[in-house]
């Protein structure tokens, strides 16, 4: 209002206010106008959150911009010590103060021998960055931690010479050191420490608002990729023939054929150069007739295998559509038309390396870089748009303070970077933010009178002040801070929020790993209805490694085991549905509310869910976690559980039956053992015996008889040798006679023969060191043979 008011005063003919300068202060005023674009902050969500981000990481960042500005002052004090004074030079550079420097010189241009003579003016004027005190060496200091023109800062540091004195050259090397020591620290390592701080709060901000929320970042973003994804539909025809064609254009094989022609076509496109020969260049046609056609090849085959509709319905195929089409007609008029290249679609076909990323793509590594990729750039559009609001802002200044400035070459502003349009204002102002000679362009719009105004400008400046303004030094520095240092690294902090799995435990399942289960879903779902037998969900889990899937070497019982905990909703007909299975993935793999009572962690999980992602549908809600109801309601948990409690039923049967087994089979090996330890002493009684029945005590041998010990004895090795040999202790060969046997009903009979193991003969059972059991008379009358006798 105060402006509009001393603009109708002026139209009005009230000259002393214009006289006055008033006026041209009040427009400044205008400028304040340009803020309104500001009010779009409240209604942007996005963007309200991305500035509430950069004004507490400016707040929080406080200490280090304090020390920072410190170490400045510090090096700005040292530095006017060693340099006030001392910046001063003449043009004439053999004259080394001001009252030498006077009068006019010879200037030889490109050389002294064949060069011209051009006679010019001695000037005796002062670097515009000097020391000559604290805020111009702050300055100066400013513009050498922004790496523009710092060297030639440094060589005029080196040879500066006294007080008021001209340069020598290499006076004073060793000021090199300075300038080495305040870079390392503070270009080096303060400012990158506060692009540190400012990277760390950003993304800490980021997180201010779940900071009650019991999910972790990760947690959340899986869980919304699982709300977001659905399933993708995979074409397999049905007709015989067609599905030979489909399964031939699928094949790695094909693939990496074309894979192959499109980097010899490139190749063979970056083949041209200028003022080739003419058989070179029929050769490059030849090659290019020739990938024509393989490509126009491709198409009528994948055209084929897929059909109209479901081969346009991919875009890579209709680009490749495009580009073979194109390039028919490039080679048609190039026939018809030659040396006409205004319808060349050679440029186009350069494109065709995109597929490139295509066939990448199938890589896991390359297909997670992608995802972050794009992850990053869905982020990054409301750190643009603040940067453009930004630009905006800045530009509009400039064009209102230093649009005036009249453009003169020779300076830093000419025809191409100048503040007179809002293009080229935004052109300067994106210059100065890569820092391309900044300096310079805010040194030629301060206030001096090389800073001429404009003529067509309504201020011809009478006073011969110029147009310039000392609100440039404001106006850059400002600027170059918020965008270089704080604005553009917006860009980086995004980014490494993407990539933050890069820092993380590769065994956690993350949101670049859940698009491998929508690809491989893919494969038994192929019209993408959303739905697969339960039985497929095992086999589609050990196809995807961990820690998304359960891996090829899983074994079923710990896969079962898994399925359990799942506990995916099981349709009538025996199917799971794909966002739910991909929901129980994601909450088993991460432990999402899994400890305690399962319908009192589903409660929980749909009461943050409910807070966090506010418009979910009711329906997806509950397919995803179900509420507490019917208890007969059957789940993959409780079908798979039944399995896993019938398999351990049998484990455990079986089990028990053989430790039964192992048990009587020990017990009937010690009664056997009884036995034959019997039967072993009555052999190695056996002579004794047959002495004292037959009476004839006195009748002994000459020679001592051998002790029988268990080594001489053949007995049990031969049984122990007989038990490893046949597995069993149902037949056993007990001096290389093979027994049968041995229990209660057969171990002795009153009519059995003697060796009534296995019904031999006397002689078949005399074998190596064994004893012949010879009849006796018995005092009964009895023969020891079995037989019956009249004695006694």
């Amino acid at each position: 209002l105060i402006s509009f008011v001393f603009s109708m005063m002026k139209e009005s003919g009230i000259e002393t206010l214009r006289n006055s300068g008033a006026i041209s202060v009040v427009k400044i005023l205008r400028v304040l106008r340009v803020l309104r674009p500001l009010r779009a902050i409240n209604r942007a969500k996005g963007l309200k959150h991305v500035v509430q981000c950069v004004i507490v990481a400016v707040k929080t960042i406080g200490n280090i911009v304090l020390v920072t500005v410190l170490l400045l002052f510090m090096f700005a004090v040292i530095g006017v010590q060693l340099f006030k004074g001392k910046f001063w030079m003449c043009s004439d550079r053999s004259m080394l103060d001001e009252e030498t420097c006077q009068g006019e010189y010879f200037v030889y241009k490109d050389g002294l021998m064949n060069g011209a003579t051009v006679v010019d003016q001695r000037l005796w004027s002062r670097n515009e960055f000097n020391y000559d005190n604290v805020l111009k060496a702050m300055l100066t200091l400013f513009v050498v931690a922004t790496f523009e023109g710092w060297p030639g800062i440094l060589y005029v540091s080196i040879d500066s010479n006294e007080v008021d004195v001209g340069p020598k050259h290499n006076y004073r090397p060793y000021v090199a050191i300075f300038y080495f020591i305040y870079i390392i620290i503070i270009a080096f390592f303060m400012v990158n420490i506060f692009v540190g701080f400012v990277i760390v709060t950003f993304q800490s901000e980021g997180e201010s608002a779940f900071k009650h929320c019991e999910l972790d970042k990760n947690q959340r973003n899986c869980i919304e990729f699982a709300l977001n994804a659905k399933p993708v539909r995979r074409y397999i025809p049905k007709n015989p023939i067609q599905y030979k064609l489909w399964a031939f254009a699928t094949s790695p094989m094909c693939e990496y054929t074309v894979f192959v022609a499109i980097m010899l076509n490139t190749l063979s496109l970056a083949m041209k150069f200028y003022q080739q020969p003419v058989l070179y260049t029929q050769l490059l046609d030849a090659l290019n007739i020739i990938f024509t056609v393989f490509f126009t090849l491709e198409f009528v085959l994948k055209f084929g295998a897929f059909r109209f509709k479901n081969y346009f319905g991919d875009p890579w195929n209709a680009f490749d559509f495009v580009i073979v089409l194109g390039s028919l007609i490039d080679i048609g008029m190039a026939q018809l038309n030659p040396g006409n290249d205004m319808i060349s679609v050679s440029f186009f076909r350069l494109f065709r390396v995109m597929r490139l990323v295509k066939l990448l793509s199938k890589g896991e590594g390359i297909r997670t870089l992608l995802w972050t990729f794009i992850k990053s750039f869905q982020a990054l559009p409301w750190v643009a748009l603040l940067i453009i609001l930004i630009f905006f802002i800045y530009g509009v200044v400039g064009m209102q303070v230093f649009g005036k400035i009249a453009l003169q070459e020779g300076t830093a502003i000419h025809r191409n970077n100048h503040f007179q349009t809002f293009p080229q204002a935004l052109l300067v102002l994106f210059r100065s933010a890569t820092g391309e000679a900044w300096q310079e362009i805010m040194l030629d719009c301060t206030s001096k009178p090389e800073a001429s105004c404009d003529p067509k400008s309504d201020d011809n400046d009478p006073e011969g002040h110029g147009c310039g303004s000392n609100f440039a030094y404001l106006y850059f520095i400002s600027f170059f801070i918020v965008c270089s240092f704080l604005i553009l690294n917006l860009f980086v902090a995004v980014i490494m929020d993407n990539f933050d799995y890069l820092t993380r435990d590769w065994s956690i399942l993350g949101p670049h790993h859940l698009d491998e289960f929508v690809r491989l879903w893919s494969e038994y779902d192929p019209d993408a209805k959303g739905r697969i037998k339960h039985v497929d969900v095992v086999t589609l889990l050990r196809k995807i490694s961990p820690p998304l899937g359960f891996g090829k070497l899983c074994p079923h019982r710990v896969a079962c085991k898994r399925l359990v905990a799942m506990n995916m909703p099981l349709k009538a007909d025996g199917t799971v549905e794909f966002r739910a299975t991909l929901f129980a993935v994601i909450r088993t793999s991460l432990k999402i509310k899994m400890d305690g009572p399962i319908d009192q962690c589903n409660v929980e999980l749909r009461d943050i869910m409910r807070k966090i992602w506010k418009r979910t549908p009711e329906k997806i809600l509950d397919s995803l976690v179900p509420p507490p109801g019917d208890e007969d309601e059957v789940t993959v948990g409780k079908f798979y559980a039944t399995f896993l409690i019938q398999d351990y039923f049998r484990r455990f049967k079986k089990k028990k039956e053989t430790r039964l087994a192992v048990e009587r089979m020990e017990a009937e090996e010690d009664l056997t053992v009884s036995l034959q330890a019997g039967l072993r002493t009555l052999h190695e009684a056996g002579p004794e015996v047959k002495r004292a029945i037959s009476g004839n005590l006195e009748e002994l041998t000459d020679v001592e008889l051998e002790t029988n010990t268990r080594r001489n004895m053949p007995f049990f090795g031969n049984v122990i040798q007989s038990i490893k040999r046949k597995g069993s202790i149902r037949n056993l060969t007990v001096n290389n006679v093979q027994h049968a046997k041995v229990s209660p009903t057969n171990s002795y009979s009153y009519h059995a023969h003697q060796n009534s193991f296995n019904k031999l003969s006397d002689n078949e059972y005399l074998k190596d060191n064994s004893m012949a059991m010879m009849p006796v008379k018995l005092a009964n009358g009895n023969s020891n043979d079995g037989g019956h006798s009249d004695g006694w």
